[in-house]
């Protein structure tokens, strides 16, 4: 029995639809990305326009108080206002020994506490095991960067001129203001320390040198500019403090410069607060205080300048 079998063609699907946008739920996440940055952009810009009003109105006032000591102060300069002493119950003469005074203490005070500083940067950075202990002395280096510096004067007093028998010196004034800026200096190196590359650390490990090695040959001369950044700002706060040396080493007037590291010192800060405030005629003097406060102004811009400079030339020699 044959059966005939019949073959049908398939028959062909319709074709589908073609899309010409994209799906439905891309549509709507864009929809919502720019609704998201339209409303984000006013607030954008309102932050942005209050940031640089802030910057406008620190920089307008900067100006203004330069100005205004520029303005009047510098009738007061002359090469006898700088080269010397004070004469006449301080109404008439120079300031050389307040700035003999104030170089002394600034530079005095960076000498004691950058080694202090750098070598316990070094410590808590690459020797101290992150724990407690470790958190501890780091909350008590924060806080002691915001204590206020009379603070700093009453504990010199009590600690160095009192119990170390320094007395009223510059020495006493050295080491008061070393502690002031010790936090700082500590701060700023740990930041150098921790800026420096792994890979550093560990090429001069991989060559067999060792921690200590690699620390003084390697990291070091790495972190130096930061370093020195940090001494850059000691050195500028150390040079305006009034309260830290009031009570330590400084005197109310002095014809002679100090012969010893025992001896009083007169410097630029304690000099504008005397003449501002306890002086004989301090209208007489106003001349004479905006002069002092230029010189003083002056003086830390050079201090600086002269720190910028080293720390070029040895990122110079780095590269």
């Amino acid at each position: 029995m044959s059966q005939t079998m019949t073959e049908t063609a398939p028959t062909p699907m319709p074709p589908m639809p073609q899309t010409t946008g994209q799906p439905a739920s891309s549509t709507l996440e864009q929809h919502q990305d720019r609704t998201f940055l339209k409303r984000r952009k006013p607030l954008q810009s309102l932050m942005f326009t209050l940031f640089k009003l802030a910057v406008v109105i620190n920089g307008a006032a900067l100006v203004i108080i330069c100005a205004y000591i520029l303005y009047y102060g510098t009738p007061a300069i002359s090469w006898e206002f700088l080269s010397q002493p004070p004469r006449d119950s301080m109404t008439a003469g120079g300031i050389f020994p307040c700035i003999l005074g104030t170089i002394l203490l600034s530079y005095g005070s960076m000498l004691i506490a950058l080694p202090w500083g750098v070598a316990t940067a070094i410590y808590l950075h690459e020797y101290a095991r992150p724990g407690a202990i470790v958190h501890v002395i780091r909350l008590a280096i924060n806080n002691l960067a915001g204590v206020p510096s009379v603070v700093f004067g009453l504990f010199g007093l009590a600690f160095f001129v009192t119990l170390l028998h320094m007395g009223v010196s510059l020495l006493a004034g050295m080491f008061t203001l070393a502690a002031l800026i010790l936090p700082l200096i500590i701060g700023a190196s740990e930041e150098a320390l921790r800026a420096v590359s792994p890979t550093y650390r560990e090429a001069s490990l991989g060559l067999g040198a060792t921690k200590w090695q690699t620390i003084a040959k390697v990291v070091l001369p790495a972190a130096t500019p930061g370093i020195l950044t940090g001494a850059i700002l000691g050195i500028g706060r150390a040079a305006g403090e009034t309260a830290a040396i009031m009570f330590t080493a400084a005197m109310f007037f002095s014809p002679s410069l100090p012969k010893s590291v025992f001896d009083s010192v007169m410097a630029l800060p304690y000099h504008i607060y005397v003449l501002a405030t306890a002086g004989t005629e301090i209208e007489k003097t106003r001349a004479l205080q905006y002069g002092t406060a230029l010189v003083l102004i002056v003086l830390v811009l050079g201090m600086n300048l002269l720190a910028i400079i080293l720390r070029a030339r040895l990122q110079r020699r780095l590269r």
